[in-house]
């Protein structure tokens, strides 16, 4: 928002580069909105902002200290929320509630209030001081400490009432636990299957999909509940629950993963599936549910599994030929091992299933132990890993050799043993894939020496290390060029001669990404083939920056070379490459 403020009021003329430039370093010195330091350094006035803010959005401006606000549209949106976002509910037509806001491009803000409130949010602009002084009178009389959960519970009973149940039950309230209470598990049970929680859960589980999220974490603190969605890798604030239901909401979300609801002092995991209607068309979609014991209550995250997001497809997952070209002819090997590293959340999953849909034929015994199974394949033999029963990846893996496998994938290799059976495998007859949590592909042979392999049996097996990242993918529908000086693209990694040519892209923001310039997410690979010159690098203990050196001379693309090909290719920015990935 301060950057675009910025650019547009060079752009009209309103001030110069100097100016900015010195309201810049004023910002980082003071902090704050860089419109607000503007006008405090006597360069605009607050009302050439809001109406340039109005033209720009095609947004109403408004002058809010002429305006006297019922308290009952006050009521509708608690003090937290209007200090959080900087909004003010104004009036109410029908479904349709018009609120003053200080960034009308915020649609969190907008999303939020509309599922609080149940209505449809029509913004205004008005200044920044005058939204301040209108929340400092309206809201100063009723702190959401003097509010209590009760008011809160209210609006959202209303707002959930109004808007379309998901399942069909009893329209009654959510009854108000006190923080500190015991509670029976009997009567934890029933507050669950109350119309309001059922109905605010479902509402969340949806919203998430509706959206795009790949996680959805809902999280206890001292004074507060929130819930966050990981949308495109990054998370965002949706909404704060009131703090009394926070009980009755953790319980309904246990009840549906088929968990214990008595025992809040152990980490549990479970899995809930829901069917709804799209478009016409019926739906399946899994939850992971993960609970978590915190200190003022269990947190819990739940991953999105979408089948239909699943991308199979290896040539649109974001491989370079020449890498594509080196992992395809690996898995095709009738023996041997193929790693995929990089941290939780890097699509190390998908590339494996990916993997496994190319080479699954009626011909090959293909059979993988996964913690957990994310999804079914077709022809595919999966166990679900129980550590409970004893059932681990070695337990897994000593099986399957019984079994007549083509091809083992081991969903990960975290211990010796593990690693040993699955090396021994490669070495006997077996495709093995596997991942490992490792930071780029050549510290991958040395976490294998690490754990104990011997290094004569990691040269033998190992066949091909890839290493992974997720960055977020430019808005087709906003994409724009965005030149950029050539010292910062050198200094992000690119040659003098690429610097001088090369305009990255960026997204604008629009309705299709939210206003946020992404939409969806593309893979930075690093593939490192394992060749004789490796091998023998690796018997003699090479180190990881020696199998590094020796890699890139053999033409290996280091994942920030990746990034770099997808930033000259328009698809990402500089500041995502740069976020993701080392020189």
């Amino acid at each position: 928002m301060a950057v675009r403020i910025g650019e547009l009021l060079l752009k009209e003329k309103r001030i110069t580069p100097e100016q900015l430039q010195e309201a810049l370093n004023y910002q980082r010195q003071h902090g704050g909105k860089l419109g607000f330091n503007l006008i405090k350094l006597g360069y605009v006035r607050d009302e050439e902002i809001t109406a340039l803010l109005s033209k720009q959005y095609g947004v109403p401006s408004i002058a809010l200290g002429q305006f006297e606000i019922d308290a009952a549209i006050i009521k509708l949106v608690p003090a937290e929320t209007a200090q959080r976002y900087q909004v003010v509910p104004l009036s109410r037509s029908g479904a349709t509630l018009t609120i003053a806001m200080t960034d009308p491009t915020n649609v969190f803000a907008m999303d939020d209030i509309k599922f609080m409130t149940g209505y449809n949010v029509e913004p205004v602009v008005a200044s920044e001081l005058a939204v301040a002084e209108a929340i400092e009178k309206y809201y100063v009389k009723t702190p959401a400490q003097e509010q209590g959960g009760t008011s809160a519970l209210e609006v959202a009973s209303r707002a959930l009432e109004e808007m379309p149940a998901i399942l069909d039950g009893d329209e009654e309230s959510v009854e108000v636990i006190d923080d500190f209470e015991e509670i029976s598990i009997e009567t934890l049970a029933r507050q669950t299957e109350e119309a309001p929680v059922i109905k605010l859960v479902n509402v969340l589980l949806m919203s998430a999909i509706q959206k795009g999220a790949s996680d959805i974490h809902i999280e206890p603190y001292e004074k507060e509940f929130r819930v966050r969605y990981r949308i495109d890798g990054l998370l965002y604030s949706i909404m704060q629950p009131p703090m009394k239901v926070r009980d009755a909401m953790t319980s309904r979300i246990k009840i549906m993963a088929k968990l214990d609801i008595a025992e809040k002092r152990l980490p549990q995991d479970g899995r809930i599936k829901i069917r709804f209607h799209d478009n016409g068309v019926t739906k399946d979609i899994d939850f992971r549910v993960s609970c978590l014991p915190t200190l003022f209550g269990e947190k819990i995250v739940l991953r999105l599994l979408d089948k239909d997001k699943l991308m199979l497809d290896m040539t649109k997952l974001g491989f370079e030929t020449e890498s594509l070209v080196k992992f395809e002819s690996a898995i095709s090997k009738p023996w041997g091992m193929v790693l995929v590293t990089g941290p939780t959340g890097s699509g190390k999953t998908n590339t494996l299933y990916s993997s496994i849909s190319r080479i699954n034929t009626i011909d090959t015994n293909i059979m993988t132990a996964e913690d957990p199974v994310e999804f079914n394949l077709a022809g595919v033999n999966q166990v679900q890993v129980r550590e409970s029963i004893g059932l681990n990846f070695a337990a897994a893996l000593r099986s399957f050799l019984r079994q007549d496998p083509n091809t083992i994938l081991v969903g990960e290799i975290r211990d010796f043993e593990t690693a040993e059976i699955a090396v021994k495998a490669a070495l006997t007859g077996h495709l093995v894939l596997s991942t490992l949590h490792t930071n780029d592909a050549p510290s991958t042979v040395n976490r294998l020496m690490n754990m104990g392999i011997e290094p004569f049996l990691v040269a033998s097996s190992l066949n091909l290390v890839c290493a992974q990242r997720l960055v977020r993918r430019i808005c087709k529908n906003c994409s724009e060029p965005h030149p950029t000086p050539a010292a910062a693209l050198m200094q992000a990694g690119f040659s003098a001669e690429d610097a001088n040519t090369v305009v990255p892209n960026r997204g604008r923001g629009c309705d299709k990404c939210n206003n946020t310039g992404f939409k969806g997410r593309v893979g930075l690979y690093e593939v490192m083939e394992v060749t004789e010159e490796l091998r023998e690098l690796i018997l003699v203990g090479a180190s990881a920056l020696e199998l590094r050196r020796k890699a890139i001379d053999e033409g290996m693309l280091t994942l920030r070379a990746s990034g770099l090909r997808k930033v000259k290719d328009g698809v990402t920015t500089v500041d995502e490459v740069v976020r993701e990935t080392v020189k």
